[in-house]
């Protein structure tokens, strides 16, 4: 067995990427055509007579068909503009989700020792009326500010 590694090229190529594209399309279709009825007895009728009015459920699945392949094409052709040729074809001998710059593995990083800090509790200014608790010692008129009036329905929101 040889060891060689594929390109981006060979990877996806271009039809493989219309592929998935006319599939999306198609799945589009159909899901337009069973849904407006097409495959029934009535809507058959209806159309035959000439008393369908609006675009008929061919037409619309067609339509919604076409717009999705063309829009799963475009998101597709973005994606592939994401990806750098170099990094597909590098090996990654490191764990992924790790920083590059990591200090060793069994440290911590700043954020998780934020995390594992011990936790304040936080008071709030107004508890709900229905709770039996007390608000903080501290109140507006002590800290030097005005006090918020509150109407009696609202004061479980503010």
């Amino acid at each position: 067995m040889t060891d060689h590694k594929p390109t981006r090229k060979e990877i996806l190529r271009p039809l493989h990427l219309v592929g998935i594209a006319l599939a999306a399309g198609i799945f589009a279709t159909v899901v337009t055509l069973v849904s407006t009825g097409a495959f029934t007895e009535r809507v058959n009728l209806s159309i035959a007579k000439g008393t369908y009015e609006g675009l008929t459920p061919l037409g619309l699945g067609l339509v919604v068909g076409g717009a999705s392949f063309i829009v799963t094409l475009l998101g597709l052709a973005m994606l592939m503009l994401a990806v750098d040729p170099a990094d597909v074809t590098k090996t990654i001998d490191r764990p992924v989700l790790y920083d590059h710059d990591s200090p060793e593995p069994g440290s911590r990083p700043p954020a998780v020792e934020a995390l594992a800090a011990p936790l304040t509790p936080v008071t709030r200014r107004h508890r709900h009326p229905d709770a039996g608790l007390t608000p903080p010692a501290t109140s507006a008129a002590a800290a030097g500010r005005r006090p918020r009036r509150v109407s009696p329905d609202l004061r479980c929101c503010s």
